[in-house]
């Protein structure tokens, strides 16, 4: 009987797909297709494939096919060099097709990354094309077809092409050359530096298949807070092990360039950009990197800004210190991306406008291979920030999307935060720069003003955990920048569809549930965190839970107290012309928007309006008993995300589930911490009670206080 038993719970565990997974293989999970009819439509169509060629990046195709079907399909399949009468799938470039004229049409379409799948007739029997113009073309459509099959759509008369929107789809790491990642959640750096060159960790190969499977064709290595270690040959030999590792994925690499390297490593006495010694020396430096790396991509720089050396320290202008660089890398077809993130403890100007104010006054004088890289609201990285007021305000010159993957002020790697609608909610507002319809992304792409240098990052949220991001869910997010940086049309819900598929189930149930999860998690956030355009009140340093009250620190634009402005009148930032005016640096129809304070988006309204406790919202409540229903329901929603988790028991792999299960009870504590917190703190000056029908704090302001975090990861 019980060898019966045994062999019964042995049968089970075959039979069955949930197996325990780490979450190592991200999206790229090749498990066998459980829908019986879809599996034998695929090997109908896919009985052999050939791929005509020879090239890294080719065989790199090869192995991907090999490895992605046997598992997919549960069966080997044949790959070969020539169309022969097995072959269901032609991989190929768009000059190998018959075809004549039709083909120029296809090949003009596609460009250099582009790709096309399509089902046509060949000798009476249908085929699979994948075609494109290069060989990393055709990696990308290899991965989209995958993609495909890992989502469970029919190939069966399949017709589908994509182009980048974007030619620069990029991902920063903010990591340091001891392995710490500042603002990384995922534990230490991947660039073990100690054993590169001479190891080569499988692990930066599957990072380059990841971005490469969705389009991420640039990564900048090295924290934007330079060191210019980095810059001396032996970093450089390491640096070029991994360039020689990506380069058949399609992706270059870009260091951070620290702008005192000529002092610190040259020995000058000066860094400053006019002076022909300073030129010289980067001049030097930037040949020996290509002789080096010959696609290098060039420097990311972040130059006067939170205390880092620049062109102002020698009364010169960001533009001289961008085109000196620029200078030295354009021989060789370099870009440098200047960071727009500058602000001055010394000019007492709302930091909302001093990115603007530095930058508008230069454009039209940056050489035309630099691109000003601005963060996606003019603060940095808050939960909700409306649209950075650079974008549309410097015609001239081709800006660069920065937004931030890892979760810095959204909860860290223990939030449950899917950042797609954020990143979508900024794209889609209109600029108006050029009337109604100018899009962030249409000033980004270059599309408005004629730029054919464009494009967007993101900084990474990756680090040596063995699931990459710390919090499983968390993967989602380098998902969808790769996904929106290839194309920003696509929907929130579109890129949450297929990241579930591929890294949990194409089970119907979970994925109706989940991804409204999804979907709904960071207006989630941003109501237990920041609602109603409240912005930058969390601890100080480590950006780890709520700290309304601080005031102590000697920049003031540190201090969350600058930000919110309570006093027993009312609560937020007056940027309207009664205020700071900042909102003047929006073009009128956009400020429109936000100027009245009785049509202001509530979204946005403390951000923009010094606001009394007991002015009428929309809703037909006071402000403070808004304030207190967004916080309250904020933990609610948790709650509810939990719930909706817990029902996907037995439809995924217990590992995982296990893990999200714990860390969204973390986040519902952590929830009721920013509530309790801040309302109890922003009563102190309302003087008006939290609705009895709430829950009361547990625990006193003084509590809240006393709280300390000295070892908190990422600070």
């Amino acid at each position: 009987m019980k060898k019966i038993f045994f062999l019964f719970i042995v049968s089970l565990l075959i039979c069955s797909n949930i197996i325990a997974e780490d979450g190592y293989r991200l999206w790229l999970r090749y498990d066998k297709i459980n829908n019986p009819a879809l599996l034998a439509q695929y090997k109908k169509n896919i009985q052999a494939i050939a791929i005509k060629g020879t090239s890294p990046t080719l065989d790199i195709i090869r192995t991907e096919l090999k490895n992605g079907l046997s598992g997919l399909l549960d069966s080997e399949i044949k790959i070969t060099g020539n169309a022969g009468s097995n072959a269901g799938v032609w991989i190929c470039k768009v000059a190998d097709l018959p075809g004549g004229d039709n083909n120029k049409e296809i090949a003009e379409q596609l460009g250099k990354e582009g790709y096309k799948i399509f089902s046509k007739i060949s000798g009476g029997k249908k085929v699979i094309v994948i075609c494109a113009n290069t060989d990393i073309g055709l990696l990308y459509g290899t991965f989209n077809f995958l993609r495909l099959l890992q989502t469970n759509q029919s190939i069966e008369n399949v017709n589908t092409s994509s182009v980048p929107k974007l030619n620069l789809r990029m991902l920063n790491h903010w990591d340091n050359l001891n392995r710490v990642v500042e603002r990384g959640y995922a534990g230490f750096s991947i660039w073990n530096w100690h054993t590169l060159p001479g190891y080569i960790d499988p692990r930066y190969i599957d990072y380059a298949r990841a971005n490469a499977s969705i389009g991420i064709n640039a990564v900048s290595l090295t924290n934007v807070n330079a060191n210019a270690t980095i810059l001396t040959k032996s970093y450089l030999e390491k640096v070029k092990a991994l360039a020689d590792v990506f380069r058949p994925y399609g992706i270059k690499i870009f260091l951070t360039a620290r702008f005192s390297a000529p002092i610190e490593l040259g020995k000058l006495s000066t860094a400053d950009p006019l002076n022909d010694s300073v030129q010289n020396w980067w001049n030097n430096k930037v040949k020996e990197i290509y002789s080096l790396i010959p696609d290098f991509g060039g420097f990311l720089v972040k130059a006067n800004s939170e205390g880092q050396p620049g062109p102002q320290d020698y009364k010169r202008t960001h533009a001289d210190g961008a085109n000196m660089l620029a200078n030295a890398v354009a021989p060789y077809k370099g870009i440098i991306i200047w960071r727009a993130f500058v602000y001055a403890a010394e000019n007492p100007v709302d930091r909302h406008k001093q990115a603007y104010d530095d930058f508008v006054p230069l454009d039209g004088k940056f050489k035309r291979n630099v691109m000003v890289q601005v963060k996606n609201g003019a603060i940095d990285f808050m939960p909700r920030e409306p649209f950075h007021p650079l974008f549309g305000a410097m015609p001239k010159t081709p800006l660069m999307m920065e937004f931030q993957v890892t979760q810095e002020y959204l909860g860290q790697a223990t939030n449950w935060v899917y950042l797609a609608p954020l990143y979508k909610e900024v794209l889609n507002s209109d600029t108006y720069c050029k009337g109604k319809g100018s899009t962030v992304a249409k000033v980004i792409d270059g599309s408005i003003d004629g730029h054919t240098l464009n494009g967007m990052t993101g900084v990474s949220n990756i680090g040596n955990d063995i699931n990459w991001c710390g919090h499983p869910i968390a993967q989602a997010n380098w998902y969808c920048l790769g996904r929106l940086e290839w194309d920003y049309d696509l929907s929130s819900e579109q890129i949450a569809d297929e990241w579930l598929r591929m890294s949990f189930t194409n089970d119907a149930a979970f994925l109706q549930s989940v991804k409204t999860v999804m979907l709904q998690s960071r207006e989630i956030m941003v109501d237990y965190m920041n609602p109603l355009g409240l912005h930058h009140i969390m601890g100080t340093g480590h950006h780890y839970g709520p700290a309304p009250w601080i005031s102590n620190l000697n920049r003031p634009e540190w201090n969350p107290v600058y930000y919110h402005k309570a006093d027993s009148i009312g609560i937020g930032f007056n940027r309207t012309s009664t205020g700071s005016n900042a909102l003047a640096q929006y073009f009128p129809e956009a400020r429109k928007q936000w100027e009245d304070i009785n049509t202001c988006d509530e979204k946005y309204l403390l951000w923009f309006q010094h606001v009394a406790w007991d002015h009428k919202m929309k809703s037909g409540r006071t402000l403070w008993n808004e304030l207190c229903k967004k916080y309250y329901s904020g933990v609610d929603s948790v709650v509810w995300m939990k719930n909706e988790w817990l029902k996907q028991k037995n439809k995924i792999d217990e590992q995982r589930f296990n893990q999200v299960k714990m860390l969204l009870d973390i986040q519902i504590d952590e929830a009721k911490w920013w509530r309790n917190a801040c309302l109890l703190y922003f009563q102190t000056f309302s003087k008006m009670p939290i609705p009895a029908s709430y829950e009361q704090p547990d625990k006193t302001l003084e509590y809240y206080k006393s709280l300390r975090f000295p070892f908190a990861p990422g600070n």
